[in-house]
This record gives structure tokens, sequence and C-alpha cells, in this order.
């Protein structure tokens, strides 16, 4: 097995302050960290990076302290009022960071304006070296990898991407034969995890268990061999397996963030 791009989603430890995290990951062995700029909900506990200038100087130290890099940042929404030029101070401190792929949800429901303002944020984000990456989730006017890629390529811009999250990609019943076909350029990272159970037909109940209730990879259900087989090799792997029943239990975001590597690890030693 070569050496592959590890990093530590920020909804595996969301309790922890970026500075924090930074450390978890370094101390846990990751080589990566994706930061959250922007919540996903209005309820989340947020630590505001964007507009506290003295938390980003003490995260940056934190980078430069440990070598730990930023692989992703998150997240973005492309709504009917979004106007995309709004997006830029989050592309600046992404880009502040040395983060280079951007992780957005698409909460539209007319695929030709989402495809439009996909299009804007990756003329916005290229000026930074970053890849948008569309992520699609069932709940979301993007539900499965063909609605995705259908937007992504209808964009038709070089930095244009899609994200595969495992979760994701059982629950909306997407393929693994569509997802050979995706060409290599639209794949520059994909986010692991495993899945337990089968799929429930409450939508409610598939974004719980998205925000709460993921497994390690290898202790759930999901085919993460034929993934992995169906992606370029090596891809770098965002570590997001959020364990609300640990968390509530007290096992420690150290503890947590080490589980889920040396679990990852096992699973990529058996490809």
């Amino acid at each position: 097995m070569s050496q592959r791009t590890l990093s530590l989603a920020a909804l595996t430890v969301l309790e922890l302050s970026p500075p924090e995290m930074v450390e978890v990951a370094a101390r846990a062995g990751y080589s990566h960290v994706g930061l959250r700029l922007e919540p996903a909900t209005p309820e989340e506990h947020h630590f505001p990076l964007v507009r506290d200038a003295a938390l980003r100087q003490q995260t940056a130290a934190r980078l430069r302290d440990t070598g730990i890099k930023v692989l992703d940042i998150e997240i973005l929404r492309l709504k009917p009022d979004t106007c995309v030029a709004d997006f830029d101070p989050l592309l600046s401190v992404g880009a502040e960071f040395g983060a280079t792929e951007l992780l957005v949800a698409g909460n539209d429901p007319d695929p030709a304006r989402m495809t439009a303002n996909f299009a804007a944020l990756c003329d916005l984000a290229a000026r930074y070296g970053i890849h948008p990456h569309l992520e699609f989730m069932p709940w979301t006017d993007a539900k499965n990898l063909t609605q995705a890629l259908e937007i992504v390529t209808a964009a038709n811009r070089d930095n244009g991407c899609v994200l595969v999250d495992a979760f994701h990609f059982d629950r909306s019943a997407s393929r693994l034969d569509d997802l050979r076909q995706v060409p290599a350029s639209r794949l520059r990272y994909l986010q692991l995890c495993d899945v337990a159970g089968p799929r429930p037909h409450d939508m409610a109940e598939i974004l719980r268990q998205a925000r709460n209730e993921r497994r390690f990879p290898g202790d759930g259900d999901c085919d993460l061999h034929g993934l992995l087989s169906a992606v370029p090799a090596d891809i770098p792997l965002s570590l997001e397996i959020p364990t609300r029943q640990l968390l509530e239990q007290g096992v420690p975001a150290l503890q947590r963030a080490q589980w889920a590597l040396e679990k990852t690890r096992d699973v990529l030693s058996h490809l």
C-alpha cells in the first residue's frame, strides 16, 4: 500500500476548535485536516474562522508547528438566492490555509441556475487554486451521483469536481458502474465512513444518521472495497465519521480520530 493522504474531517470531531482539531490530527497520525469555515446548519456549534482573525492566527500557528496541511474547506450551499461573489472571503481564507478543495452542497431546485452558479463559483475559486466539489446528498437537489455529475459536466469548468461520500453513495442508491465512468479529473478526494443497516424509507432518518450515526470503515455494510476500487488509486480520503453515541459516552476526540484512522488503514490494507 502506497502512502495516501488521510485527512481528519471536521464533522468527526466537531466539538473541537480548529487549533484543537489540528493538534488531534497530528497526535493521531493524519497528514491533513478539513476546516469547516461555514456551519452546515444554524444550530451547529461553530468556530467563526472567517471572521475571527485571532482564531485564524492560532490555527495557522498549529498548522505550522505540527506540519499538518489543510485538504478541504466547507461548506458552501448553492441556493436560489445565492450570490457567488459573497463567497470570496471564505475562499480567500481557505487559500490562506493552503486548501485546494472546496465542499459544495446543491440546495436549488432549478438545475440550470445551480449549474450557472456552480460554474461561477468554479471561476471565482480558480483564482485561489481551489477546486469546488459538488457533494451529492439524497435530501438535497443533487440527490445522487448521476445528478451531481450532470451539473458538474454542464458547468464545464476544469476545476469542477464531484465529491463522493460513502454514506451518501449508499443512501442515494448510486451505482459503482456509474462511478467507474466518472473522469478521474472530476474526483480529487473522497469522504470515507461506513454505514449500518438497510436504507431507511424516511429521509429525516437518513439525515439524522448522516449527521450523528456513521460507522468506522469496516464496521458497517458498505462495499468500501468496491467503492475504493472504482475511483482513482491513492485518491485522498477525508475521514468524515460523526459518532454521537461515542461522544455522549465521553470517548475523547483523539480516541475517535485514532479509531477512524486505524480502521481506514485496515480497509486499505485489504484492497
